[in-house]
């Protein structure tokens, strides 16, 4: 099967302009319809090591996410898009030029609200050896610096945003997407790695500043493969604090980790029962940091 890097553009503008694109992200298809070329550009590049779907007719797809311009006089001097999926419109215009930004908030959306077939926490999540390493965290902790750090030095990415567990099989599924770096971070990771592929920066927008790093090539060539958890890490970045990493009692995990789940209630007692299997099978630790370095040190020391 072909990689989406390898389709020529006018083929892409063709199949997105018909509704003829499926984008592949983990265990789900989405249907993706836009006549922005420079949306399509970017997502080519974002996604470029992703397979590229052929025959979409013959699949079924899981979302729906459509990119059109705005209406209105507001056209000619600030340009919009707006997003539609198959349910009611999650967001309100944005400025065109962040439609990448919008797209990938509005995937974020699909997923949170359909995907009950897991239990789904908000935390990055990372392998190594076949075994993962989880970071729940909530926004402005840092999750996402560390998380595009060790991707960058390593690890394979499995999801930024989205730890999805199959509860009936207690497994992590891939779902690799670009990593959405915000503000002051941006800046740590073009300085951190040369490697590192960024997208265009995106200012002003309601989360501030963003720019995405697009995944590694092996966290796309294997994102069939599932893994358990060994690591559960809650990371905390701290400006005034040395940086420092400490067991974390399984109790408090516990309830840090349904704390950062978006369906755990839903769930019912399947939920609780595999977030404790979770925190019994793992080390747990939390970890305070101001300098990137050595909390990459100190993790390595804790997943040898």
């Amino acid at each position: 099967m072909p990689l989406l890097k390898e389709i020529p553009l006018k083929t892409l503008y063709k199949n997105f302009a018909q509704g003829h694109f499926l984008l592949p992200t983990g265990p789900f298809l989405s249907k993706v319809t836009t006549q922005d070329h420079n949306f399509i550009q970017l997502l080519q590049i974002m996604y470029g090591e992703s397979q590229y779907i052929e025959n979409p007719q013959q699949q079924v797809y899981h979302f729906s996410i459509g990119l059109e311009k705005g209406q209105g006089m507001r056209r000619f001097w600030h340009p919009q898009v707006l997003v539609k999926t198959d349910t009611a419109p999650p967001f309100t215009p944005f400025p065109k030029e962040q439609a990448f930004a919008l797209f990938e908030w509005t995937l974020n959306w699909c997923i949170a609200l359909q995907s009950h077939q897991y239990l789904m926490l908000h935390s990055a999540v990372l392998e190594k050896n076949n075994q993962a390493l989880l970071l729940p965290a909530a926004p402005g902790s840092g999750k996402s610096t560390l998380c595009a750090a060790l991707m960058l030095t390593g690890w394979r990415l499995l999801s930024d945003e989205f730890t999805l567990i199959k509860i009936s099989k207690n497994k992590v599924y891939p779902i690799p997407r670009p990593i959405p770096l915000k503000n002051e971070s941006i800046g740590i990771i073009r300085q951190f790695s040369q490697q590192a592929i960024l997208g265009p920066l995106f200012k002003n927008t309601r989360k501030g500043d963003i720019c995405h790093l697009q995944p590694n090539k092996e966290s796309f060539q294997q994102v069939n493969k599932t893994c358990c958890v060994r690591w559960i890490i809650f990371p905390q970045y701290q400006a005034q604090q040395e940086t420092s990493l400490h067991a974390f009692a399984k109790g408090r995990s516990f309830l840090k980790l349904t704390g950062n789940a978006f369906n755990y209630r839903l769930q019912g007692a399947a939920g609780f029962n595999a977030v404790s299997d979770l925190v019994d099978k793992a080390d747990t630790y939390y970890l305070e940091f101001n300098q990137l370095e050595k909390a990459l040190d100190l993790i390595a020391q804790v997943t040898l």
